[in-house]
């Protein structure tokens, strides 16, 4: 989980988007920059818009855990909108 302070400037949105719903595998293209988390192991990485997701050797899951999916859990705004 992403942690803020409550002096943190972040505005709730609709969510509106395919980027907000969709999940990424090792090495997709970034959509939107971001703070995406793994759903498997709830690890989290931030990545801009244009790169790739980290690899598959990134960080390793246990079997239990299945393969590795990166879904958007903040976006951040880096065009200053």
């Amino acid at each position: 989980m992403s942690w803020y302070t409550k002096n943190s400037v972040i505005d709730n949105v609709k969510g509106e988007g395919a980027h907000w719903t969709t999940t990424y595998n090792p090495s997709d293209a970034v959509p939107v920059s971001g703070i995406y988390k793994c759903l498997a192991c709830k690890k989290e990485v931030t990545s801009n818009k244009g790169d790739k997701f980290p690899p598959q050797n990134h960080h390793q899951h246990t079997t239990a855990q299945g393969k590795i999916q990166w879904k958007l859990n903040i976006r951040t705004n880096t065009d200053g909108e």
